[in-house]
């Protein structure tokens, strides 16, 4: 089983009700199954019901957050570690470096840009860590088709596309997160390749 996980999602909690439920549940798992919660540190929106989801259950919650933000007061003060960061870059190097896999929950431009960082990176052969999303009401199915599309118009290959990890059940996504095996294909494609 993984020891830690990254989670990157909303700092609001979106107008869906399962968005919020889903954090909770899914922080919630994650101490039961003792998995130190990483995440960014903040107390508001997703993020701040995924920390006191994991905090309430017993679990290891690891904030890392930019000093920009802490300032601003939507840092979490009770958190069983905090980091504080001077940069962005810093922030996303922590996460990545403190964590055994990555997942995105329903989240704005900085959850896509955080997820898609660490799938990249995987994708580069950088690290060969998971990286999951946890389709909440269908939240990521019309990014998930426009990679489709990315696959069928040759600017994504089949087996970089199926390095994601999604399902639409925390439990479920856990488990294939853990049995998670990389791809063994090279990045680049020749001349000669389609």
């Amino acid at each position: 089983m993984l020891a830690s996980i990254a989670v990157f999602c909303g700092s609001s909690n979106g107008t869906d009700p399962a968005f919020l439920a889903a954090a909770r549940a899914f922080g919630g798992l994650l101490a039961r199954e003792r998995i130190a919660l990483v995440y960014g540190g903040g107390h508001v929106g997703l993020m701040g019901a995924l920390a006191d989801a994991a905090l309430a259950a017993g679990g290891r919650v690891v904030g890392v957050i930019p000093r920009a933000l802490w300032d601003r007061e939507v840092g979490h003060g009770g958190l069983t570690e905090l980091h504080v960061v001077e940069t962005m870059h810093e922030r996303k190097a922590l996460m990545a470096s403190l964590a055994e896999a990555f997942v995105a929950l329903p989240g704005g431009l900085g959850t896509l840009e955080e997820i898609f960082e660490v799938w990249t990176w995987g994708q580069l052969g950088i690290h060969a860590k998971p990286c999951g999303f946890l389709d909440v009401n269908g939240y990521y199915a019309p990014l998930l088709a426009f990679l489709d599309g990315a696959v069928e118009r040759g600017l994504v290959r089949r087996e970089h596309r199926a390095m994601a990890v999604v399902d639409d059940d925390c439990e479920t996504l856990l488990r294939r997160l853990a049995e998670y095996q990389p791809p063994r294909v090279a990045k680049w494609i020749g001349p000669d390749e389609t």
